[in-house]
């Protein structure tokens, strides 16, 4: 049973002050002490921790979830049955893969609970990072969303648009599923999702902070943050979703 999700946003070296530095002042964080080089965790008051910055040796970086379970072992020997591939044994934790090949870790539980509260931010917008988006090519759409489902065992919301699965936990987990099937075939790949009140505000507080805008649609608004990492501002209730 999954206990809770953390949304892991990794970022390319040389860039790790930078996505710090965005993501604390957009969440109302504080950064945590660093124990291992590399990794930073952002603690709020409003709630448990539920975002971690990792650098990256190579690549563009991207987002991975991270799964809290009451049991890592018999956790992962459910996974591997339905598809996923094993990565690294870290030993307090295990990487693995999906049968799409999104990179996601395993860990035990440490009794995480209170969901942070929303963050308000100039001029009275609201926001609260809420969903992981995997981002999958056509051919492995079904496959992936069989599998998410099976790991999760959360309830499979079809959503409104045909091209979206939801993946909905039950509270207080902070962070449900969003899978995308994309009209072209492509690596899959996940990025964060931040419900917004008013996405125009938002998108403006957050340019001012280093962001750069990507695309408007008429539910979000896609932004990459200054380190390069893409995200999306998504229409919807933080004190809800």
């Amino acid at each position: 049973m999954i206990r809770w999700v953390d949304v892991f946003l990794d970022r390319p070296a040389g860039t790790l002050d930078a996505a710090v530095s965005f993501w604390a002042e957009v969440t109302g964080s504080e950064p945590k002490p660093q124990h291992d080089p590399g990794f930073v965790r952002l603690g709020t008051a409003a709630g448990d921790d539920w975002i971690e910055i990792q650098q990256v040796r190579s690549g563009d970086g991207g987002t991975h979830p991270d799964l809290w379970v009451d049991d890592p072992a018999a956790f992962t020997g459910r996974v591997l049955t339905a598809g996923a591939s094993l990565v690294t044994d870290h030993g307090h934790w295990v990487t693995l893969r999906s049968p799409g090949g999104l990179a996601f870790c395993v860990a035990r539980w440490r009794d995480q609970g209170v969901r942070p509260r929303p963050f308000a931010g100039p001029g009275g917008v609201t926001t609260r990072p809420h969903q992981i988006c995997i981002d999958v090519g056509p051919e492995a759409f079904d496959e992936e969303v069989r599998f998410w489902e099976i790991a999760t065992g959360w309830r499979l919301d079809p959503g409104e648009l045909g091209e979206f699965r939801r993946l909905q936990p039950e509270p207080p987990i902070p962070v449900r599923f969003l899978i995308q099937r994309l009209d072209e075939e492509r690596p899959i790949s996940a990025h964060l999702d931040v419900t917004c009140s008013d996405i125009p505000a938002g998108r403006a507080w957050h340019e001012s902070l280093g962001a750069t805008f990507v695309g408007e649609w008429p539910y979000w608004t896609t932004l990459r943050d200054p380190a390069g990492g893409t995200y999306c501002l998504t229409k919807g209730d933080p004190a809800q979703d």
